[in-house]
């Protein structure tokens, strides 16, 4: 049994260990599908599953499991995502076979859970001093994790196997669920009310087939018509989610609550920065493998790639653990404002100057500095505009954001990558190019969406639902 004595030091580091091994199972798989497509006896396109079914889950399961914390309880809800999540991680570890794989990485999607259940509990039980820099802390561990699982899955695989990359987060996160179970007391703010199953199931499956059909985009293409057709059916049951929601007495988000600008700018913003972060994650590494011989890229090996995003990890870090007394000191819309300008000049960089090592270590500094800024303080822009009974979903939908934007970043910079290798085996600096171009637009419009935040989001009522959207 949990006590109420709030200790904000000891269940900050339960939260934060849990937070960065469950973000570094989002990356520490991408540059190992060659290796498991060998080891688990499958196909080139049945082994992307791996990722997408992943990628599925995260996006279907959080903002419920999120809703779910908000009625049942954090504690309790983040103890059974913790379980979850650990019997996942030993299952892809254990895996033989590519069914295997697949069902333990839906299980750890579910993981994707404990961040808006951290930012409500952080939200409940710290002093208020706390509040912002703890969230910010946990925000940033969803892009640190990323970058971190770039570096150190091509370490992990050259020394070990590709099991350790499921075995070394498992033992971070039986740890964490232990911890805990012990430590973390459970949250007083709950809201018992229904939730409308029937416009969490129109949701799940909206997004999974826009989901789907962006990441089929490699294979399908942009403008075939089995993308177009997915991508429109998808639109259409979202839109009927979004009906079902508003006629609810008991929805599942509530749309209102999306409407207030503090939570529809900061979506925008998670959307686009995420799509600007993973298409980092993507475009660097590869053009650093790339030989000399093909006019760019240092021939670089699988680990000495990574490397080259070891400032964006370093960076979001070191930007996480100040980003309280910054938001303090400027207020979160100055952040957020400068975290995009900053990820852009990132971007500036490359394109600028790709032809040696140091500029690209710059950008990535750059990149990682603006996405550890936006990150934190659009968590907490939204902690401070919604009541607290909301902060769970509303948090766990800005996630969801994030996700789709890596997404659509990821994929956009693989289609051009894709195009421009038409004919040849590695894919032209042009298509480099345009592919950072791309990502810097992205980061562009986070920066426009990011003027619109209302300068100090206007702090919700404790208790209530929302009655008015904010027009300020």
């Amino acid at each position: 049994m949990s006590t109420r004595t709030s200790r904000p030091n000891v269940t900050l580091a339960v939260l934060a260990v849990g937070g960065l091994a469950f973000s570094l199972l989002q990356s520490l798989v991408a540059p190992a599908l060659a290796t498991l497509q060998h080891d688990l006896h499958t196909s080139e396109s049945d082994v992307t599953w791996v990722l997408t079914g992943y990628l599925l889950s995260a996006a279907i399961t959080t903002p419920i499991v999120g809703r779910l914390g908000d009625v049942h309880g954090k504690r309790r809800v983040l103890l059974i995502t913790l379980w979850i999540l650990t019997a996942g991680t030993l299952l892809a570890a254990l895996a033989t076979s590519l069914w295997m794989m697949l069902v333990a990485r839906v299980l750890q999607g579910i993981g994707g859970g404990i961040f808006p259940l951290a930012f409500a509990i952080i939200r409940d039980e710290f002093p208020r001093d706390r509040v912002s820099g703890s969230i910010g802390l946990m925000s940033a561990l969803l892009g640190l994790g990323g970058g971190l699982g770039v570096v150190l899955s091509g370490l992990i695989i050259e020394n070990l196997s590709v099991h350790w990359l499921f075995w070394l987060p498992f033992v971070l996160i039986a740890l964490t669920t232990v911890a805990a179970q012990a430590l973390i007391p459970e949250s007083p703010n709950t809201t018992r009310v229904p939730i409308n199953w029937v416009g969490a199931g129109l949701m799940s499956v909206g997004l999974s087939a826009v989901l789907l059909a962006v990441n089929e985009t490699t294979s399908w293409g942009w403008g075939s018509s089995k993308t177009l057709g997915l991508m429109a059916a998808g639109a259409v049951v979202l839109a009927l989610w979004v009906w079902s929601e508003l006629r609810s007495e008991s929805p599942l988000v509530d749309m209102r609550m999306m409407a207030l600008r503090g939570v529809w700018t900061t979506n925008i913003v998670g959307l686009a920065i995420g799509a600007g972060m993973w298409g980092a994650f993507v475009l660097i590494p590869q053009f650093a493998q790339t030989p000399p011989s093909e006019g760019f890229g240092f021939d670089s090996s699988v680990v000495a790639a990574g490397t080259f995003l070891l400032p964006l990890a370093v960076a979001m870090l070191i930007i996480g653990s100040v980003a309280g007394s910054l938001e303090r000191r400027f207020g979160s819309k100055a952040l957020v404002v400068a975290g995009a300008i900053s990820a852009m000049t990132g971007f500036v960089l490359i394109l600028a100057d790709h032809d040696a090592k140091l500029p690209l270590y710059l950008a990535t500094g750059c990149v990682g500095v603006g996405v550890g800024l936006a990150f934190a303080a659009v968590a907490n822009i939204i902690v401070e505009t919604v009541p607290p009974s909301q902060t769970g979903v509303a948090t766990g939908m800005n996630t969801v954001a994030r996700n789709l934007g890596g997404a659509f970043g990821a994929q956009i910079a693989a289609t051009f990558l894709a195009t421009s290798a038409a004919g040849r085996e590695i894919p032209t600096v042009h298509g480099y190019d345009q592919a950072f171009l791309v990502a810097l637009i992205a980061l562009a419009i986070s920066a426009l969406a990011a003027t619109l935040i209302p300068g100090r989001a206007r702090r919700a009522p404790a208790r209530g639902p929302v009655t008015q959207p904010e027009t300020a």
